[in-house]
């Protein structure tokens, strides 16, 4: 664990097996020191972004981010999983999101909220990161995510 003013040099010193970029609170492009230190992580290790480390990887990669006119908040929140078919009952708590619109080419939507319809994660095609912007480390809340660290730990080998 680092704090989240760590350098990319800073992160890789530990040689991790692989990066997981947490939540947290605000609006991630006031975090520019953390986004310059994902855009300098990414493809040299398998990157997991949950909230905040969502968009802090849209951002890295070269998305927008946006305020939400209401924020998601709560333990019922239902989310497509694109790749799947099935819904996720989520557990949310964040006032911006990625803009979809925004997404580099070899960025993929996988997961979409049901009640209005924006962008809960993303998957590169080519680089070994993914993201969802719910969270599905809620202990005492919903578990249909907990797959997400599964995935993670097969890419990390």
């Amino acid at each position: 664990m680092v704090p989240g003013t760590a350098t990319a040099d800073e992160v890789l010193a530990y040689t991790p097996d692989g990066v997981f970029l947490s939540n947290g609170p605000g609006d991630p492009a006031a975090v520019g020191y953390a986004i310059d230190t994902v855009k300098e992580l990414l493809g040299k290790k398998p990157i997991f972004g949950i909230c905040l480390g969502h968009q802090l990887l849209g951002l890295a990669l070269g998305a927008k981010t946006f305020k939400l006119k209401f924020g998601h908040r709560g333990a019922n929140q239902p989310v497509l999983n694109e790749t799947t078919g099935q819904v996720e009952i989520t557990t949310q708590n964040h006032g911006f999101t990625v803009d979809p619109a925004s997404l580099p080419a070899d960025v993929k939507p996988t997961h979409i909220n049901l009640n209005d319809r924006t962008l809960e994660g993303m998957r590169h095609t080519k680089l070994p990161m993914f993201s969802v912007q719910y969270h599905p480390e809620a202990a005492a809340g919903p578990h249909d995510s907990s797959y997400l660290f599964e995935e993670f730990h097969k890419l990390m080998g």
